[in-house]
């Protein structure tokens, strides 16, 4: 198979490419976790695993890969609590936002991620719930991404 007939080849396939490493992780006063984020699958695939320890016992992991057909990025998040979101977004005005649209009665309540502040060792990441279909947002969960010691980028 050719370089350019391989599926996640495209250049928008790597967007999510600044998020792969070793990632020590603060929010609040005193949160701190830990982020691993790899890409797998012939670069198909990439797989975050999360771990909110020492702050929470709370660990989670995600799958996120780009579907050329929608030009859309989508990613499955399931963690400790039991839960299971399913989010679609992309790769805009240097922000990656992801937005999950759970079933409510009146379809109205949306939740999103954004990551911003994309540096080549640090960016933010910010929760939000929307109540009015999104047009507005309320932070949930902030969290500021630094890489780790040795957890080179692009890994």
């Amino acid at each position: 198979m050719s370089e350019q007939a391989r599926p996640c080849s495209a250049p928008e396939a790597r967007q999510f490419d600044f998020w792969l490493g070793e990632w020590d992780l603060t929010w609040g006063e005193d949160g701190r976790g830990h982020n691993s984020v790899r890409a797998k699958w012939d670069g198909c695939v990439i797989e975050e695993n999360f771990d909110g320890a020492p702050s929470m016992d709370f660990k989670g992991m995600s799958v996120s890969t780009y579907h050329p057909q929608t030009q859309q990025w989508q990613q499955t998040w399931v963690d400790s609590q039991g839960s299971y979101i399913h989010l679609t977004g992309a790769f805009t005005e240097g922000k990656m936002v992801l937005v999950n649209q759970p079933p409510t009665s009146d379809g109205s309540v949306l939740f999103r991620m954004v990551f911003y502040n994309i540096e080549t060792d640090s960016f933010d990441w910010d929760w939000d719930r929307s109540e009015d279909g999104g047009s507005t947002w309320e932070l949930r969960w902030r969290i500021r991404y630094q890489r780790a010691k040795g957890g080179q980028a692009g890994q």
